[in-house]
Formats: structure tokens, sequence, C-alpha cells
């Protein structure tokens, strides 16, 4: 391809502004006769040098790329919606023994990915949950009106501590210690 390129283009001159910022590629000699298609095929030969060959880093299960280096029993809880008892029972389900995610088949990984698309995951779950409050809130019963306030839920007593729900500590002026 380099020397079809270089046949078309041989009418081409280039100037010596071009031929000295070449210099700077390593390899370069100012012997070389200057022509864009040699050009192209030192810069080639340049950018393949560092190349590494191409891996995979993770594989794609329910919308969410798992980390290839850990067990599929602790990759798949990366996915929201799946924990340890729920990746448990999905590598029951498949029949799928232990084993890291890059060791996986092609076959082996279609069949996890048809086992969790039968759960509510990512984006469907956190929907559904968000609606959930949102109805909450929007029929004004006792969660929905702590929700509101942002307040504990499930029954923890605010007096003391709750900070994480209630936020930063408001100052009260004239309160002595």
């Amino acid at each position: 391809m380099a020397n079809t390129l270089a046949a078309q283009m041989s009418h081409l001159h280039v100037s010596h502004s071009t031929s000295t910022s070449l210099r700077s590629f390593e390899g370069f000699k100012a012997s070389h006769v200057c022509r864009p298609a040699q050009v192209l095929a030192v810069r080639s030969r340049q950018v393949a040098g560092h190349r590494l060959p191409l891996r995979i880093q993770a594989a794609r299960v329910g919308g969410v790329e798992i980390p290839n280096q850990k067990r599929i029993e602790y990759s798949l809880q990366y996915v929201f919606g799946i924990g340890h008892t729920t990746a448990k029972a999905i590598l029951s389900e498949t029949g799928i023994e232990n084993k890291r995610t890059r060791e996986l088949s092609e076959d082996e990984l279609t069949r996890l990915r048809d086992e969790v698309d039968k759960y509510s995951i990512e984006g469907d779950l956190r929907r559904f949950n968000a609606l959930n409050i949102k109805r909450l809130k929007e029929i004004q019963c006792y969660r929905g009106r702590r929700h509101i306030a942002q307040l504990p839920v499930r029954g923890q007593q605010t007096k003391n501590n709750a900070r994480t729900r209630k936020g930063k500590a408001k100052p009260i002026a004239g309160k002595k210690k």
C-alpha cells in the first residue's frame, strides 16, 4: 500500500520545513527521500512498535462491565441488584463453576447473560425504587413524610446521631455548653 501511495504521490514535493519537523521521529534520517507515503510508513511503524496486543479487560453482563481478574461469583456483584446470594443462585442455575471471568467460554458467558436478564437489575431496579419512593411521598403516608423531611424512614431514633440522613448539624444561636 505504501508503494502504491508513493507512486501516486511521486509528483508531490515536500518542503524543507516538513522534512525538518520529521527529524523528530525516531529512525528518520536526513538521507531519506521525503515523500508523504514514506512519512506515513515511518509513522505507522513508530505507532505499531508501541502497541500491545488487544486484550479484553472485562466481560459485559447486564449492561455492566464486570472485572476479568476476579472470580465470577464476586464479579457478578458489580451489577446493581445482584448480591452474594443472587450471584450464587445464578451460578447454580447456569451450572457454571466459580472460575475467573476471563476463563469463561462464549457459551458460558451467553448462559450467564440469559440468566442475569431474568432478574430486575441496574436501571430497571433503580427506576422501580425511585418510583416507589415517589409513590410513598405522593400518598403522604408516614414513610413518605419521613422521605420528604429527609429523616430516617425505618424507625431509627433521631435525638442523637442520624447525621447521614439529617445532614450537617446546624448551630443553634444562644445555646450554651
